[in-house]
């Protein structure tokens, strides 16, 4: 492989891994808000329990996140150096303002909310938990800004003394209407993975203390019984209604986002459902067979009528959409001779693992609700493994979405705008930096090593305290014996910090 190749595999494997986190941080900061408010309102213990519970969950992702986030930014300037010579005054503001506002506001009142209890007053310390929740979206908010720009540049003009891009209007950067789309499904997908991940680590734990209740003396299975009816079936619960909720926000917010990229960026829209060839009310494709790499060669083996022409355009009928091979012939003689194509095949099967992949947040959601409906607390086997196995999709939904938002606008690094200055545009071959194979190798190594060893250390962490469960000495809220040592000596009121 080439440099271009090696860097782009750099670049997308780092932000993988990143991007795997990043969606957990954004969703469960406001969910632990939410329950740290129900302890504060109803002054009932188990919701204290399980905002300490899950807050150390919160704190492992989010440190994770930190360690694999501040690679990114470090390689626009070792892999990709031309695209940051040609885009650095504009794509630098938002990333600015993500560290100097977003970061700065997340990481301060986490700190203030981990060393707090027990020493802040209660309403204070609420708040600063609601700061993190709030800190952590303004930050997706910025980088998508920045993002949205490379999908749909605004707010800035071409130099051609200085052959660069210069920021003219940062208000118009920051309500690109590409942005404005998709920061509500972005938000939207973190909070289904949020919720799912709550519902499915309670449901897990009712299932688990219900079945231990049945098994156990009376006092001990009074007291599994009453977690799982009092503490993890609310948190299920709470959990499950996120659940549905950002469901609908995602598929509302997805139909805005896909009608705005039928118009911004069609090759990558036609490339999602393998439309060769320009059509009048093409149907959805839910199945092909075929490589994608000859477009003749796709065969659409199962297809669905009206759901594309209302995608593209809120119409049933009577809609044209172009295809790929007359996209290609029009951006040729636009922009000069060149492949304009992106990868079909990972553009067309991640846009359907990202819709795919919902379906386990949609299944848990509605049989959790059903099992747990006018009270219930199941002890069925089938719910916990449910639980658990729906967990991981929503993650990997997110990181399809994300793989398709960004291999679907290959060729280009800055796409054109349709509307917009006409020079502000860049290919990632004309963005790379002029490194070497082997220096690109050994730092994909490297980085590859590392991460993978971090992601590791990521589900051990989980999973360790996952199993582990809400601890005993977090049975009393702050203020009650916190000078009292708990097992490891330390006092209670130190324990969260561990």
């Amino acid at each position: 492989m080439d440099v271009l190749d090696l860097s782009r595999w750099q670049f997308g494997i780092t932000t993988v891994y990143h991007f795997i986190l990043v969606p957990l941080t954004i969703g469960l900061a406001p969910l632990i808000a939410i329950m740290q408010t129900m302890w504060v309102v109803t002054k009932k213990d188990h919701w204290y329990r399980l905002t300490k519970f899950f807050g150390k969950l919160f704190l492992i992702n989010f440190a994770l996140g930190v360690a694999t986030g501040i690679v990114q930014e470090f390689q626009f300037g070792m892999n990709w150096s031309e695209y940051s010579r040609f885009v650095g005054d504009v794509f630098g503001a938002p990333l600015a303002l993500e560290g100097l506002v977003a970061f700065f506001l997340e990481s301060t009142f986490l700190g203030l909310w981990i060393f707090g209890w027990g020493r802040l007053p209660k309403l204070l310390h609420l708040a600063t938990i609601w700061l993190v929740a709030i800190g952590v979206n303004a930050s997706a908010y910025f980088i998508i800004s920045a993002n949205s720009f490379m999908q749909h540049p605004v707010g800035a003009t071409y130099n051609p003394e200085t052959g660069r891009a210069e920021l003219t209007s940062i208000w118009e950067l920051l309500t690109n209407n590409t942005a404005l789309a998709a920061f509500p499904h972005t938000v939207a997908g973190a909070f289904l993975t949020a919720g799912t991940f709550v519902a499915g680590i309670a449901g897990w734990w009712m299932v688990r203390n219900m079945r231990r209740a049945a098994q156990a003396e009376s006092v001990e299975a009074d007291r599994l019984e009453g977690e799982a009816r009092g503490m993890f079936r609310p948190a299920a619960r709470l959990g499950m209604l996120v659940m549905i909720v950002s469901g609908v926000a995602l598929f509302v917010s997805g139909d805005i986002q896909a009608k705005l990229m039928f118009e911004q960026q069609p090759m990558k829209m036609a490339s999602a459902e393998s439309l060769c060839h320009t059509e009048t009310d093409p149907k959805f494709s839910v199945l092909t067979i075929g490589t994608h790499n000859n477009c003749d060669g796709v065969i659409h083996v199962l297809e669905v009528p009206f759901v594309l022409p209302y995608l593209a355009q809120g119409e049933f009928t009577g809609v044209t959409l172009q295809g790929v091979e007359d996209l290609q012939d029009q951006y040729e003689e636009q922009f000069g001779p060149g492949n304009y194509r992106p990868n079909l095949f990972v553009t067309y099967w991640s846009f359907r693992a990202m819709i795919g992949l919902a379906a386990g947040s949609a299944a848990l959601a509605l049989a959790g609700l059903w099992v747990t409906r006018r009270g219930r607390v199941p002890d069925q086997k089938w719910f916990g493994w449910l639980s658990i196995l729906a967990i991981p999709t929503p993650f990997l939904a997110n990181s399809a979405g994300w793989i398709f938002t960004e291999m679907g606008r290959q060729p280009w690094v800055v796409h054109p705008n349709p509307t917009g200055v006409d020079m502000i545009r860049l290919t990632v071959d004309q963005g790379v930096s002029n490194n070497s194979s082997g220096a690109v190798i050994a730092s994909l190594v490297a980085f590859t090593v590392v991460y993978g060893a971090l992601g590791v250390v990521w589900f051990w962490l989980i999973r360790r305290y996952t199993i582990e469960g809400p601890l005993p000495h977090d049975a009393h809220p702050p203020g009650e014996h916190d000078d009292e040592p708990d097992d490891t000596g330390r006092p209670k009121q130190l324990s969260f910090a561990y």
